[in-house]
């Protein structure tokens, strides 16, 4: 089976792709591109999932950058392939032509960000936690420390849980409010008590508020698609002891 690689024409003529479980070694409940170093996964397996991206990306393993990933507002920048243990962050920008940024999902945010015109890319892990505390913000401004005009910088959400997959309860609700009263909006009414959070709408307003250029979210769900996509959310309702992860990534 073929990768299937979902991508968008703002970033373009930049090389990216959102990498669906489709095509991948991993059998089980990983079946499909699990490229989850962390997972319980055959090692073997996720080596060669990681490869064939490496491949579809036009870079050699080596040159697949990723960190840590550790629900922070941290962001790495890179020059050169890494060596030894992944620093702990959750995006990584660089300048240099031919290394592959890449960030691990599973119903979090993937966000890829380019400025075509100055040659910098970014990508980040924005999950509800990091998003609050800023790490979209903190990768534009990383970029622009490289040169990036952030008027010009684009960024794209990737695969993740959509608003009526994510049913979260008032307690979680009250973290956002603290942060801004406005945030409500992107709560709705569930069963009973429960709400619905709707992450990528508040991915798209944080990073519209920080002024880029133009965000879009490709507009699919994990949580709603599991022949494509694995999603961390499923698994636990399944009962499953874990779960595959998506990766997405970008290059000069």
């Amino acid at each position: 089976m073929t990768l299937e690689i979902f991508t968008s024409d703002i970033l373009s003529p930049v090389r990216h792709g959102f990498f669906s479980r489709q095509g991948g070694a991993s059998s089980g409940i990983f079946h499909g591109l699990n490229c989850g170093t962390g997972s319980s996964d055959l090692a073997e397996a996720v080596a060669l999932n990681r490869r064939r991206v490496a491949e579809a990306m036009e870079v050699a393993p080596e040159a697949m950058i990723g960190v840590h990933q550790v629900h922070s507002p941290t962001v790495v920048t890179v020059d050169e392939p890494m060596t030894g243990d992944k620093p702990k962050a959750d995006a990584v920008v660089t300048s240099t032509p031919g290394l592959a940024l890449t960030i691990l999902t599973a119903d979090c945010q993937p966000v890829l960000f380019a400025d075509p015109g100055a040659n910098v890319i970014g990508a980040a892990h924005a999950g509800w936690r990091g998003a609050l505390n800023g790490v979209l913000e903190a990768t534009l401004d990383a970029m622009e420390a490289l040169g990036a005009r952030r008027k010009e910088i684009v960024a794209v959400i990737g695969p993740t849980i959509s608003q009526r997959a994510y049913e979260v309860g008032s307690e979680f609700m009250d973290g956002f409010l603290a942060d801004a009263p406005e945030n409500a909006r992107f709560f709705a009414n569930g069963n009973g008590d429960r709400l619905q959070f709707d992450l990528p709408a508040f991915g798209l307003h944080r990073l519209r508020e920080a002024g880029v250029g133009k965000a879009e979210w490709i507009r699919h769900c994990t949580y709603s698609d599991p022949d494509r996509f694995y999603s961390y959310r499923r698994s636990t309702h399944a009962n499953e002891v874990d779960y595959g992860r998506l990766i997405s990534a970008i290059r000069l």
